[in-house]
């Protein structure tokens, strides 16, 4: 018997909150159509709307926040990646004008003794290429026989000698640096009181540096000397510097002894060198002996020597 009463009650409660709800909602799109202007309706309305409106407001703002912050996220993601490559053509921007600031500030270099070394005609060219398996032997530059390269022409930098040129082709030449053992260049200390001669060659124990070889054991030669090209051979123009001695040892004979010699031009960062095509510099007069039994032996030897009858 309670459950025939109970259900009744419960369906009329059922049927009360569905009308109820059918006339919120009614009222709802009346009163948004403009059919209805009760007052007292629109306040009964918004009473009962007040909790579902507040529920709904909490959504809207947070979906409403929500696109906020994945606009914001997405936009800052743009920016970002923008400013990365703004940093990007920055740093490349950087790079290029460091490396053409350094490549004017060579040239200048250059220039300045190409105008000071008015005896010479020069042609300046860029090291193009380098012997991987032969670092310190030869370079190829961008010159050749269309700018009036030949063979065996000298080869410098302001700092002092490279080697000579020993190939030749259309737009470029091969170089053979005096850091190979099988080069060959006339040296000469420039210290007045000294003036030493001697053979200028790679060095087997230190690709680096060179060797002044064929010196007198007795010779005046020290450590810090200065020493430059002798001009004999008429390859190499006398004057130009080859390096400074930085150690003499004895020969295995005892009869002679070599000077090690730190080269002027740091080979490592040759980038740009200077061909010398034409020389004005006399060249050395060459010592010349007397035929024997010349009643002028002696006048000879004073001429050629400096000396004094």
């Amino acid at each position: 018997m309670s459950r025939v009463r109970r259900e009744p009650s419960s369906n009329k409660k059922i049927y009360v909150l569905v009308a109820a709800f059918t006339l919120v909602i009614i009222l709802i799109f009346g009163a948004a159509k403009g059919k209805y202007q009760l007052p007292l309706s629109e306040k009964v309305t918004m009473t009962m709307l007040a909790p579902f409106q507040g529920i709904m407001n909490s959504v809207s703002n947070g979906i409403r926040q929500g696109t906020t912050a994945i606009w914001e996220i997405a936009t800052v993601y743009q920016q970002n990646k923008m400013l990365k490559s703004e940093v990007a053509q920055l740093r490349e921007i950087q790079l290029n004008t460091t490396e053409i600031t350094a490549e004017n500030d060579r040239l200048r270099h250059i220039l300045d003794y190409k105008q000071s070394a008015l005896q010479f005609d020069l042609v300046a060219a860029k090291v193009i290429a380098r012997d991987p398996s032969n670092w310190t032997s030869t370079i190829v530059i961008n010159r050749g026989a269309d700018d009036g390269i030949t063979k065996d022409m000298a080869v410098v930098t302001p700092e002092g000698l490279v080697g000579n040129v020993i190939s030749v082709v259309k737009n470029s030449a091969r170089v053979q640096l005096i850091l190979d053992r099988r080069s060959s260049v006339g040296g000469l200390v420039q210290r007045p009181e000294s003036r030493v001669a001697g053979i200028i060659a790679g060095d087997n124990n230190n690709k680096m540096m060179v060797r002044m070889v064929n010196i007198p054991r007795d010779a005046d030669i020290v450590e810090g000397d200065q020493i430059v090209t002798s001009g004999f051979g008429g390859i190499y123009p006398k004057g130009i510097s080859l390096g400074e001695v930085v150690n003499i040892a004895n020969d295995d004979g005892g009869l002679l002894k070599y000077a090690v010699l730190k080269p002027s031009v740091d080979f490592q960062r040759l980038e740009e060198v200077s061909v010398i095509v034409k020389s004005r510099e006399a060249p050395p007069t060459p010592i010349t002996q007397p035929p024997v039994g010349s009643t002028d032996d002696k006048t000879a030897v004073n001429k050629n020597t400096g000396g004094s009858k």
